[in-house]
């Protein structure tokens, strides 16, 4: 039984196919691609895959994206699955008011982070820093309860603002450094240190909150660009969303002998 896994954001695709639906399923292939050029999936890359049996896919981009990666998959006779946040799943409470209107993607990495907290030690509280177009900081406690987060612009939508309601301000992105002498530099330190101080704000609520040190895990195509502007050490960790749709699947496998 084979599991294809989809991971579709707002600027690209990542997939990858699994030995089976659960968690330390072997990878027997993964790759990438870019909105504009899924259109030749079906024609190139995907069809030299096995068949996959059983899929599962967060996606963010939309509806006429996620048609668009549907009929790529029309090759196969898989039926195309995709998460929807919920009141709870795979050991994950979520404390949204409407917990439906979590995003996916939000809901899916949070899953798995708290599944990599587990397989790592004891329970503990959870920061989970998502990084891409938007930033995301999210607050589990130690019994897997989803507090709340954040969500704040990334680097990107921030210059962007501040090019559209500063005159003059059109420079290149600089360096991130404590004490920043030109516009570019200031641009890009600001930015990074703004995104930082909402972590540890964040950091010191669920702290607070559950009386003890969380676990911070950072996500997300531009994590590693933030990693050096925390204030304390964070473990990125790219899979997130694929470790928790992989536990996903694996409960509703378990549940409903197939999702």
């Amino acid at each position: 039984m084979s599991f294809l896994a989809l991971d579709v954001g707002n600027t690209r695709l990542k997939w990858t196919l699994y030995d089976r639906p659960e968690p330390g399923a072997l990878v027997l292939a993964h790759g990438v691609e870019f909105l504009e050029q899924i259109d030749r999936l079906s024609e190139s890359t995907w069809v030299e895959l096995p068949e996959p049996t059983r899929m599962l896919g967060c996606i963010v981009a939309g509806q006429a994206v996620k048609y668009r990666v549907q009929e790529q998959m029309e090759l196969w006779a898989v039926e195309p699955r995709w998460v929807v946040a919920s009141e709870a799943e795979a050991g994950l409470v979520n404390g949204y008011d409407y917990p439906a209107r979590l995003g996916a993607d939000r809901w899916v990495a949070m899953i798995g982070a708290r599944q990599h907290m587990l397989r790592h030690g004891p329970a503990r509280p959870v920061i989970l820093v998502m990084v891409g177009t938007a930033v995301t900081v999210e607050a589990i406690d130690e019994q897997g309860r989803f507090l709340g987060g954040l969500i704040l612009p990334g680097h990107g939508i921030m210059l962007r603002a501040l090019e559209s309601g500063t005159a003059g301000l059109h420079v290149p992105t600089g360096e991130v450094t404590n004490f920043p002498t030109n516009t570019s530099d200031g641009l890009t330190s600001g930015g990074s240190f703004a995104i930082a101080g909402a972590c540890e704000r964040m950091f010191q609520h669920l702290k607070a909150r559950c009386g003890a040190e969380p676990l911070c895990l950072m996500t997300g195509g531009a994590g590693w660009k933030m990693l050096p502007s925390m204030g304390r050490s964070y473990e990125l960790v790219e899979s997130l969303i694929f470790d928790g749709l992989l536990a996903i699947a694996a409960e509703r496998e378990a549940l409903h002998s197939g999702f």
